[in-house]
């Protein structure tokens, strides 16, 4: 039988599994700290899988990824992205489907409201309706994947834009949350890549959400990507206490028992990710539960070609 470790190339004999995550942009570079087009030059997806490529990550959290979108070359940049990490295994999760407009803003399609999860085996296929949402890719084989939708915030609220000046008023959007079990060097544990709303109070929320949907899932379980949440605020609403009864949202065992919400969690990377060209705050947390302290190492936030925000990269043993 082939070992994990064997079979995947980036992973080491000692277990350690390099995480990353990643608010991509939609692939396209910065300039003056403004978005620009996608350079023609080698293909609508280069800049996007050269800086995923660089990451060497065997499981990475990919937010704000299009799909068939005409301002990022019409590409499925989640099978772009795992075709150039060499991530065999992976899902694309729309947060919603609509076409991205020029000046700003989305004109939604109706005929696909909801969450709906792409595999590899619909990357080849032809037409579709453009999306954008976010990607979980993993060098490791996958016992279990999970998705579930986020509602957006209901108010909107003033917000700092990309290539523009001062505030703009942005709706919230809907977000999604993927979760899948992995087989590790040294057993199964979970990863849930996300993307939370940028609504004070309402990210949170959701957070809390994805909390209880993975508690009957096994441990140690990592969960990472764009929180939106700044410090030490990701690790104190998953440490904080849950409700009791039926308003937890968690799903109950066979047994009729309510599994545990998962506790002691652990932040492995505090540092600045954002903006890219000066990070001043971190958006974008690696946490997890389940693990010994000392077995996180190598944090880091490489510089790349595209987007406003630098990956965060963590090797964990697990």
């Amino acid at each position: 039988m082939t070992s994990p470790e064997s079979a995947h190339p980036g992973l080491s004999h000692s277990g350690r599994v390099r995480f990353a995550t990643f608010n991509v942009l939609h692939g396209r570079p910065m300039v003056d700290g403004r978005p620009v087009s996608v350079p023609a030059a080698g293909g609508p997806e280069a800049p996007l899988v050269r800086a995923v490529a660089s990451l060497d990550a065997d499981v990475l959290a990919l937010q704000e990824l299009d799909r068939l979108q005409e301002r990022s070359g019409g590409v499925d940049q989640a099978a772009v992205a795992a075709a150039g990490s060499g991530a065999r295994h992976w899902r694309y999760a729309s947060a919603f489907h609509g076409t991205a407009k020029a000046g700003g803003g989305w004109i939604p399609e109706p005929s696909e409201p909801g969450l709906r999860v792409y595999s590899p085996g619909e990357a080849d296929a032809i037409g579709g309706v453009p999306s954008h949402g976010i990607a979980l890719l993993s060098r490791l084989p996958v016992q279990l994947w999970r998705a579930r939708r986020l509602a957006p915030a209901p108010l909107p609220m003033p917000l700092r834009t990309p290539g523009r000046r001062g505030l703009t008023v942005a709706r919230d959007q809907p977000r999604a949350a993927l979760a899948a079990v992995l087989e590790g060097p040294r057993g199964p544990f979970t990863v849930v890549a996300l993307h939370l709303s940028f609504v004070p109070g309402w990210n949170i929320r959701q957070l809390l959400t994805v909390r209880a949907w993975i508690a009957d899932l096994p441990r140690p379980q990592v969960v990472l990507g764009d929180f939106n949440l700044t410090g030490v605020l990701p690790r104190a609403v998953l440490d904080a206490p849950g409700p009791t009864g039926r308003r937890t949202g968690l799903r109950r065992s066979r047994q009729g028992n309510t599994p545990p919400l998962p506790r002691g969690w652990r932040d492995l990377a505090r540092t600045p990710t954002y903006p890219a060209h000066r990070p001043l705050v971190q958006f974008d947390h690696v946490l997890a539960t389940g693990i010994e302290a000392p077995t996180a190492s190598a944090a880091h936030t490489p510089r790349t070609a595209i987007s406003d925000h630098r990956p965060l990269v963590v090797d964990l043993s697990l």
